[in-house]
């Protein structure tokens, strides 16, 4: 079993880390997208990370040699691989139909669902106060869509459409979750992010136009470097800092990025820039996203051995 160090508020920095940086991601990949398809977006994001990872690895001679591995690790290889573009597109195409603060609150979903699949797969406890988190998660998701419910129930257009395929991405992710804890016994979790990384990178080469990159302008080129850098450097931050703290309060810490989201959002409406559109959250809503924010802490604290492998767009 996994021994921490003990640093918790190490564990606390980088975990707030992974936390702002997944809030911020949302807000730079819709600049973007303003120019750029969500598959050429993903692509990059995915070289980038196996470029850099790679460089790492090779420079510690690390590289994995996945040929040894097995066909049953194999097979979970791909599902891990599958599933994991699966996530990262479908967040950035509902992301293009949404906005960054209804993305950040409905991935709640994805570990939350995770933490149910660890149920059903390797048969882990599950307390009775993460059946309290769940309440709390769909009477938050009620508050925060109170004014937009019209919207929700129109599944092939619009915000419907966006929150629906969110829902699947967030499913994906879940699957991707379970199958990296399972490959975690044949590889370290660097060597699987990087097997992952470029196999996606290969996988969604024929549906990128690496050539978009001409079009963006100086600002967007700066947001898509930010949205390639963010796999990595949040990533990085999450490993270690379930390194120094427990899983269940870095889960807990993860699960404010909506905040973040939201009040960058704010921010950014309030300088005047015009660079994305702030979304009109009434009292509310805000209070749904809290509650949503409560719900997915709850989970995350009320249990005691929750699965730790898992990665999110």
């Amino acid at each position: 079993m996994h021994t921490t160090t003990g640093h918790w508020r190490l564990g606390l920095m980088l975990a707030l880390t992974t936390s702002l940086l997944w809030g911020l991601l949302p807000i730079a990949m819709v600049i973007v997208l303003q120019d750029m398809d969500p598959y050429t977006l993903t692509w990059w994001r995915f070289a980038a990370s196996a470029v850099g990872l790679g460089a790492f690895l090779a420079w510690r001679r690390q590289l994995p040699q996945p040929a040894g591995a097995g066909r049953p690790m194999l097979l979970l290889l791909l599902l891990a691989l599958a599933t994991m573009v699966a996530n990262f597109v479908l967040y950035v195409v509902a992301l293009d139909l949404t906005s960054p603060s209804v993305a950040q609150v409905l991935i709640q979903l994805a570990p939350l669902l995770l933490l149910l699949g660890g149920v059903y797969v390797f048969r882990e406890p599950f307390a009775r106060g993460q059946w309290l988190g769940f309440v709390l998660l769909g009477l938050g998701l009620l508050l925060f869509f109170n004014s937009r419910t019209p919207e929700l129930a129109r599944p092939t257009e619009g915000l419907g459409l966006g929150a629906l395929i969110m829902l699947v991405s967030s499913l994906s992710w879940a699957c991707y979750g379970l199958a990296q804890k399972r490959l975690l016994a044949a590889f370290p979790a660097q060597q699987v992010l990087w097997l992952l990384y470029t196999g996606a990178a290969l996988v969604l080469l024929p549906l990128a136009r690496p050539g978009s990159l001409l079009a963006l302008n100086e600002l967007q080129l700066w947001m898509l470097a930010f949205c390639a850098a963010n796999t990595l450097v949040a990533y990085g931050a999450f490993g270690e800092a379930l390194r120094h703290w427990e899983v269940s309060r870095v889960s807990a810490v993860l699960a404010t990025a909506p905040l973040f989201t939201i009040i960058a959002m704010r921010l950014v409406e309030w300088s005047g820039w015009g660079l994305v559109v702030a979304e009109d959250l009434n009292a509310l809503s805000v209070l749904g996203a809290l509650i949503v924010i409560s719900g997915s802490m709850t989970c995350a604290l009320a249990g005691r051995r929750e699965p730790a492998g898992g990665q999110r767009s």
